[in-house]
């Protein structure tokens, strides 16, 4: 398991990718599957820098682990912003066209969209959003 400890600022967002990235090609990841979890990584990182904190600042821990049988990258993502579940969103209506969707919830949509598993856990003072994805 690899962690990293980053401010959570939206400018942080490629090394947040990059220590992902490490891993996934250590652990020989398909281009596809690549993609995927670089996209789903940049919407919660991104999510966090710019809502976690408000205007003070803030971290984020970022764990990554790589299991095998069945092969698969967990990354956790851990702040101490306010309490927030994106779980608990409404997802987007992707059948509506465009102009009639509200705003918001297409990113929780695409992290499902792209991911086996996520899980939300709100622990000792702390956001805890696990994504898992088979490799």
């Amino acid at each position: 398991m690899k962690k990293m400890e980053i401010s959570a600022l939206s400018e942080n967002t490629y090394k947040v990718i990059d220590f992902i990235d490490n891993e996934l090609m250590a652990h020989d990841c398909d281009i596809k599957t690549k993609m995927q979890i670089e996209l789903v990584v940049e919407e919660v990182f991104v999510n966090i820098a710019s809502y976690a904190y408000s205007s003070q600042a803030g971290n984020a821990e970022i764990t990554v682990e790589i299991s095998e049988n069945p092969k698969k990258i967990i990354i956790e993502f851990k702040d101490s912003g306010k309490k927030y579940n994106p779980l608990e969103n409404q997802e987007a209506d992707t059948t509506l066209p465009p102009e009639k969707r509200r705003i918001g919830g297409l990113g929780i949509f695409l992290v499902k969209k792209n991911t086996d598993n996520v899980y939300y856990q709100y622990k000792n003072n702390h956001n805890i959003l696990t994504l898992e994805k088979l490799l």
